[in-house]
């Protein structure tokens, strides 16, 4: 039983340690195309 608990606290893990990573990279290529990031969402003459 501990070893399915285990695997799926590591699995949850992996998904959101994902998620924050393609967040930021998402973030920095706004800010790189001259766009601004406003809850979470891009706003620029290049990301509308």
């Amino acid at each position: 039983m501990f070893r399915l608990l285990r695997t799926i606290i590591l699995v949850m893990f992996a998904f959101v340690a994902g998620m924050l990573f393609e967040r930021e990279g998402r973030q920095e290529t706004c800010e790189g195309g001259g766009g601004l990031w406003i809850e979470n969402i891009c706003v620029g003459p290049e990301f509308n």
